[in-house]
């Protein structure tokens, strides 16, 4: 007969808190997406807090771009606002044995997705800024779906200055990725060679 396990028990309370802004929605998630399925409710709270405890600084939490957002409030003003995150659909709650760790649910992943994605576009100019030699390598373990997102964003944008970038991300990015990106030179390219298409009669 197998052991029976006690899974450690959580409770959901966001009393007191109003309506979150989508702005404080996106930083509560920004702080949850090194935590996906390996920390809970209360190490997000120590996250946005600043919290110099040990475990924060063994795993580098303390290099969320998110870290210390919250660093004038209780912690239970925050874990209130992170439970309200929750019980408002935008992360969950999912067992790993005993331990509840926090999970994106769709609706959240959207909005992280889109945060991660204008970050990652934002490191791509500050490499275009620098200049060559672009370190773009560091993009292969972002995850796909961002890095499909980013691409949108720099087609939305249609600037050509992005070119030498992204033949530089071509290059270092997986095998998988490269025939999207390159599809991104092209259109981009195409854009700025005639900015009407070419389609349209005279």
């Amino acid at each position: 007969m197998s052991r029976r396990v006690y899974r450690r028990p959580y409770h959901l309370d966001d009393s007191g808190v109003p309506r979150l802004p989508p702005d404080e929605i996106a930083v509560i998630l920004r702080g949850a997406d090194d935590l996906i399925m390996r920390g809970g409710r209360t190490l997000l709270a120590k996250v946005l807090k600043g919290s110099r405890e040990k475990r924060v600084l063994e795993l580098e939490l303390d290099r969320s771009p998110v870290y210390g957002r919250y660093r004038e409030m209780k912690p239970d003003e925050i874990l209130h606002r992170i439970d309200w995150v929750i019980r408002h659909g935008y992360l969950r709650i999912e067992y790993d044995y005993k331990l509840p760790l926090l999970v994106y649910t769709p609706a959240g992943w959207e909005i992280e997705k889109e945060t991660f994605a204008r970050e990652k576009i934002a490191r791509l100019d500050e490499m275009l800024a620098v200049g060559p030699p672009y370190p773009t390598e560091e993009l292969k373990s972002t995850n796909n779906q961002v890095k499909r997102r980013m691409l949108e964003m720099l087609l939305e944008r249609g600037d050509a200055a992005y070119l030498p970038v992204l033949q530089a991300w071509k290059r270092t990015d997986s095998q998988k990725m490269r025939p999207e990106i390159d599809r991104a030179v092209r259109l981009l390219r195409r854009d700025d060679a005639d900015p009407h298409g070419g389609d349209e009669s005279p």
